[in-house]
């Protein structure tokens, strides 16, 4: 008789770590699930202009408008720069060109036998970016001209119109990207695959804004800015945080948490920096 009561509490016991192990599985596979359903992308907004772009995408409208705020170069100036690569590259590195231009290449489809570089310079997109800068700089009074006139001087298109049905997203970023809307630009982003390093962020916010001042805070990098600046970076980092593996931003009482996907929410971040927090590989956040 005891040895029956022991067998059915055995039995029991093995059922209950049974559930508990079908409970945990199912919890565990249903967070993986929710992570692979969502969709990443990258949203800006700025007055009742809108735009989306893909992770990639925003990434490279970041190092489009980090270029002009290095310069010194207005909003419109980068307005133009990433309405004009969505058209002519969907903002993307692409090397190959098309029958209108066999030879062309990168961001904004220059070409070698025009004179824009070599190819190997156009495929840099920081070379790219500041190629079509100089060119745009010359044009007179171009940032009073419609995008399609002020892309169409520097481009010389085939299809000059076609540059004008970006504009919204454009300004859109840009405005966001160069610090003139805070809050303006976020990401809905899946947890890092990979971790990544406070030493990348720099090398690329260093590349990207030059002369940054920045410190290392465990797996955080603190970045010296304030006002438009400040939210430019942050913004920057958000546009990047796919490929940095970036988890946190705070700026100015605001902060981006990529697990959240809620966007950019008050919290106390102080003002006068940016925080910007990565994924370790040794398991930090």
């Amino acid at each position: 008789m005891a040895r029956r009561r022991g067998l059915r509490r055995l039995a029991v016991l093995l059922l209950t770590l049974a559930l508990a192990a079908g409970g945990i599985y199912t919890a565990v596979f249903f967070v993986q699930r929710s992570e692979t359903l969502v969709s990443e992308r990258c949203t800006a907004a700025a007055g009742n202009r809108t735009g989306e772009l893909a992770p990639d995408q925003a990434a490279n409208a970041a190092l489009i408008t980090a270029a002009a705020v290095r310069r010194g170069l207005p909003a419109r100036a980068a307005t133009i720069a990433i309405a004009t690569a969505m058209q002519e590259s969907k903002l993307r590195n692409i090397g190959h060109g098309d029958q209108a231009g066999p030879d062309s290449r990168g961001l904004f489809q220059q070409r070698p036998s025009q004179g824009w570089g070599t190819e190997a310079e156009i495929m840099d997109p920081y070379y790219a970016v500041n190629a079509f800068y100089d060119a745009l700089v010359k044009i007179p009074g171009y940032e009073a001209l419609d995008i399609t006139d002020a892309a169409q001087r520097v481009q010389k298109s085939a299809y000059p119109k076609a540059y004008a049905q970006h504009e919204d997203m454009g300004r859109a970023f840009a405005s966001g990207l160069t610090g003139q809307t805070p809050a303006g630009v976020q990401c809905t982003l899946r947890s890092p695959a990979a971790g990544g390093t406070t030493a990348s962020v720099a090398t690329d916010l260093d590349q990207a804004y030059g002369g940054v001042d920045s410190q290392v805070d465990g797996a955080t990098l603190v970045v010296d800015a304030d006002g438009a600046l400040a939210w430019s970076v942050a913004q920057w980092a958000v546009a990047n945080a796919k490929d940095l593996a970036v988890t946190q931003v705070e700026v100015a009482g605001r902060t981006w948490h990529r697990p959240d996907g809620d966007g950019w929410q008050a919290s106390g971040a102080p003002e006068g920096q940016v925080r910007i927090t990565v994924r370790q590989d040794n398991g930090g956040s």
